[in-house]
């Protein structure tokens, strides 16, 4: 909040909570997400603005949703910047992939069932899913995959070709959100889950035994299923 308030330029992304630009009340603001097929700037221009709005304007704040090091091309933004002597800090944040789950009460690890967790993007930079999943579906290890909607069908085949149990998998689109969405189900019946519910981007996937292990929360956000 202190580092909007003090901006001079404001460039957000698509997934960022909007009630945050309110605080920017003296600053310029300026769309610059990029979701699949729709980018309103790529990312050599984002790149381009962020050093030259810096020039011209003076502290420029780039607002991005959960943590900038999760693949959220901070630190290739900070790296650019720094070629031009722009001084940068950073302000960390909280990834999808430990705050949706734990909102939910989703613990990806826990004693006896599962010792540690894979983080996975669903997307690499060529579209293809990537390789460390079909790695990761041969472990006991929680697996989140972000960016992952689109290759559901993919990661769901993996599954069964690599393994005999139906693990249990749990989908949260817009996660922390009124308007989150969640189907729980397993590597068999979760594609036909997602299209009874119209479930779609921006989505997390969570698979492992954890997901069948939730606790019981005494309050829930709005809008789950």
């Amino acid at each position: 909040v202190q580092a909007v308030e003090s901006a001079d330029l404001v460039l957000y992304d698509a997934l960022v909570n909007e009630e945050l630009l309110q605080y920017a009340k003296q600053a310029e603001i300026i769309f610059v997400g990029k979701r699949f097929g729709c980018h309103a700037y790529s990312q050599d221009q984002i790149n381009d603005l962020i050093v030259s709005m810096a020039k011209s304007k003076g502290h420029v704040v780039r607002l991005k949703g959960g943590d900038p090091f999760v693949f959220g091309r901070g630190s290739e933004e900070i790296d650019f910047a720094s070629q031009f002597g722009i001084e940068t800090a950073v302000v960390p944040g909280i990834s999808s992939p430990m705050g949706v789950p734990a909102s939910n009460a989703i613990s990806l690890t826990q004693r006896h069932i599962a010792e540690s967790f894979w983080v996975i993007t669903g997307k690499t930079s060529e579209h293809k899913l990537s390789k460390d999943v079909a790695l990761a579906s041969k472990s006991s290890a929680t697996v989140v995959i972000l960016m992952g909607m689109n290759k559901l069908d993919e990661i769901v085949a993996l599954y069964q070709n690599n393994r005999t149990d139906d693990l249990p998998i749990a989908i949260i689109q817009n996660g922390t959100r009124p308007t989150q969405k969640k189907v729980i189900g397993t590597i068999n019946s979760i594609t036909a889950l997602v299209e009874e519910h119209k479930l779609a981007s921006p989505a997390i996937i969570i698979i492992g035994e954890v997901v069948e292990n939730a606790s019981k929360l005494t309050s829930y956000i709005e809008g789950e299923l």
